[in-house]
Order: structure tokens, then sequence, then C-alpha cells
């Protein structure tokens, strides 16, 4: 586990903090609720909230190519909030920055151009062992389409990939590598600048999955060098529907479109069609404008707490409910790497991880109960599924001790 950052830090104002989160004043079967589950969607703050209001109610209209006061307006807060991308994640240019619709489609976009444009039958895709359902499935579906095989680096017992097994599955063949930077389920946070320069030295472009690591870690894809870099903003305290694929300027002038129609053409006639340059040319269609304003105010806010800050209390929280949870007979943690960002999947003996997240949310707790989107870790793990509790910036000690005491509470039910 990663040790507190910085002993100089300016601690955060957590009461403030969560007086910006309207659902942390919510009451749940009598209880206040205590929000533990910001690994599968982050709470938005009211600064983003009321952004977004404000271009649905003042500022609603398309943006790109009209000539009125109001398109060219929202046209500039469009633009504006992928500019806030860029210096968010240290990308060189906004031409690097492509709306998608979450991490997944951005995934699927590469997949399905660089994919094809790269990948021929007997040629390799690798990924790790510890890979989101996002990343697995469009990699499989593009190996049975050109006869491609999958390969898969292996992990501990602790949920640390094995890199000794890299230069061996590296091959002549390996066209891609696919790893997430931040495990969705065992907290484990990759060394993706070194796997990334391990695969450079091979000739292999790297994808790096970054959709658990944005709201925990400061990310700069140019130090990275990563060739592709995703993420979603309902991860990062934005909102749904609207993600981001970061590729290497090179590479997306390269790839081909990937969906057609209006906003990603130069000049369209019966016989030919031209296309934009990156990275207009993979948005066709009207954008999700609103929620890519929303994802710039969520940045902005995130940017004002200060992510350094952040990752310092989210570590002591981590370090906290791992110690007090750790205590409870019968119980296991699955991950425990040396470096974990704040998520603690876990196992309680004889009892079904559905049936601790419903005994749980009974007192309040929102948890998640499942397989995460990640199957072959359950696979790994021989577990069918874990109860896994996730922490922001905004939860507390206290609610660690909520978490703790419903535990308890649940085994005590079993007994």
């Amino acid at each position: 586990m990663s040790p507190t950052l910085r002993a100089d830090l300016e601690p955060l104002d957590i009461a403030a903090i969560r007086r910006d989160f309207p659902l942390l004043s919510r009451v749940f079967h009598g209880k206040p609720v205590v929000y533990l589950d910001s690994a599968v969607s982050g709470q938005m703050p009211l600064a983003v909230i009321e952004r977004m209001s404000q271009y649905e109610r003042l500022e609603h209209t398309n943006v790109h190519r009209g000539v009125s006061t109001l398109s060219q307006e929202a046209t500039d807060f469009f633009e504006a909030a992928r500019e806030k991308v860029r210096k968010f994640i240290g990308a060189a240019s906004i031409k690097e920055i492509v709306w998608t619709r979450g991490t997944t489609e951005a995934i699927n976009l590469v997949a399905q151009t660089f994919g094809r444009m790269t990948v021929k039958a007997g040629d390799e895709i690798l990924l790790s062992a510890m890979e989101h359902h996002a990343d697995i499935v469009p990699w499989q579906m593009l190996a049975e389409e050109t006869g491609a095989s999958i390969k898969v680096i292996p992990m501990t017992d602790a949920g640390e990939l094995i890199l000794e097994s890299l230069d061996a599955l590296i091959t002549d063949r390996t066209k891609l590598l696919g790893v997430v930077h931040v495990s969705n389920v065992l907290g484990t946070v990759n060394p993706v600048k070194e796997i990334i320069a391990r695969a450079h030295a091979r000739g292999v472009p790297v994808l790096v999955d970054g959709a658990q690591a944005v709201p925990h870690l400061k990310v700069d894809v140019v130090d990275l060098d990563a060739d592709f870099y995703v993420f979603s903003g309902h991860k990062l305290s934005g909102p749904t529907g609207i993600g981001v694929l970061y590729g290497k300027l090179d590479l997306l002038e390269a790839m081909p479109p990937w969906h057609g129609g209006g906003s990603m053409i130069r000049n369209v006639t019966w016989a030919k069609t031209t296309y934009l340059g990156a990275p207009g040319k993979f948005e066709a269609g009207t954008p999700p404008i609103a929620a890519a304003i929303g994802l710039g105010a969520a940045i902005d806010y995130l940017n004002s707490l200060g992510l350094d800050r952040i990752a310092a209390y989210e570590h002591e929280l981590l370090a906290y409910a791992t110690e007090r949870l750790e205590r409870i007979p019968g119980l296991r943690i699955l991950g425990t790497a040396k470096e974990k960002a704040s998520v603690i999947s876990f196992v309680v003996e004889g009892i079904h991880p559905h049936d601790m997240g419903s005994l749980l949310d009974g007192e309040g707790v929102v948890v998640r109960a499942g397989h995460h989107c990640a199957q072959p870790v359950m696979e790994r793990f021989n577990v069918p599924a874990t109860t896994r509790a996730s922490f922001a910036y905004f939860n507390t000690r206290g609610e660690v001790d909520v978490l703790v005491s419903a535990v308890e509470n649940a085994i005590e039910l079993f007994k």
C-alpha cells in the first residue's frame, strides 16, 4: 500500500467538501447514506451539476459551423472543455483529445480502427490478467475476426503483475499491449511507465485503461509515453455519457474514421467523401455537449482541491479501512499490492457477496457486489464475486467505521 504522499500538504476541508454533494444528505432505510461506490461512478459536485444546468437553460444549441452568437458561444465552451482535458492529462495538443461516450467506446474505437489496420492472422494482442471486460471483449472480437490470438500477463496472489514474464510474452507477432493503470477490483496501481518502456523497446504500442486512475493519480501521458490512454467522465466526478480517448497525433492521423456522418467530414459528393483530421474525424454527429462542459467543470473542481491532497487523503482512508477490515475473522481482502488506490474488494467466509451487499444496503452503506466486469480476475482468485468498497475524497473515517460495523452485524446474522 502506498504511504501518504507528502506530510507538508494542507489537509482537505472534508466537511466543506461534503456540502458540495447533495446525495450525501440522503437517508436510506432510516440511516444516513454512506457512499462507498466511487469506483463504479463518482458523485458529481454541485459545481458540475450547476454548470451543466446553465448550459441547458441558457446556452443550449449545437456546436461548430453555426454563425449565431449562441452557437459560437457553445462551441467555445465545448472546446474549452477539451483544452481542460488536455492540460489535465498533459497531452501535447487538443488534436490528441477525442470525445467518446466513455472508456468502453474509446477502446472499441481503437480496436476497430488502429486494430484493424495492424492486427492480422497469426498476430498477438497482449493484455494483463486484471483487465476490465472493456479491455478484453473488443480485442477478443478483433482476434476472432482476424485470426489473431490473445496472450495474458499473469499476476501474483497479491494482485501484482509478473513483469518478468513480459520479455517472453512479447514476440515479433505482438501488435498491441493493453493494460489497466489501476485495477477496478484489486486497486493495484500498475507501473505503466515501465510497462510502456519495455513494450516500446520491442516496437509494441500500448493502450492504457485509465478509468480508475484519473480520479486518484496525476496522469501525464507524455511522461508515460502512452500511445493511447482512455477514461470516463463519470469516474472523475463528472457526468455519464462522456469519455476521452487520448492518442498520439501521428497514430490518430493514420487511423481511419470509425463512425460516419455529419461533423466529421471536409467535403461530401456522390463520388467521394473526404474527412477532417483528428480529432474531428472520430466525432460524427452531434457530440455530448453538456456532458463535455460538465467534465470540464469536474476537472476544475478537482484541480481546486489538488490531486496531491486528494491522493494523500484517500491513501489515509485506504490504510485505515484496510487495517480495520483485516481484523474481522473470516474476511479476506483480494489485492494486497504495495501500490494501491482506494479500492477494497473482500469476501467473507460463508456469506455470498450479493448477500453482504444487500445487508450493507440495509445499513445505508452503498457498495458494489458482483464480478465488477472482471470475471477473469474472479477466476484467478477462485471466487464467484466480491463485495467492493471504494473511497473518495469526500468520505470519512466515521463512514469506514459504519462499513466495518455493518459487516460485523452481517456476519452475526449468518452465525
